[in-house]
């Protein structure tokens, strides 16, 4: 299990579900994103995603990005 504060830099494909925006992980599992923009453009696309994990599943996006 990752803990909380630790830096995540991932690759997968961004989902948009709801009203939410999750990375479906290429390693398996999905994280809820929190974003400061919101990266339309690349929903079902293969991104980089990096930031910090906030709670469990969830990471607060420093930037999301084509892989």
């Amino acid at each position: 299990m990752t803990t909380i504060g630790t830096r995540i830099d991932e690759t997968g494909t961004l989902i948009h579900d709801g009203g939410a925006f999750y990375l479906r992980r290429d390693l398996g599992g999905r994280y809820e994103l929190e974003l400061q923009r919101t990266p339309v453009d690349l929903v079902e696309k293969r991104v980089r995603l990096v930031g910090t994990l906030v709670a469990s599943a969830i990471v607060a996006a420093d930037g999301v990005a084509p892989a």
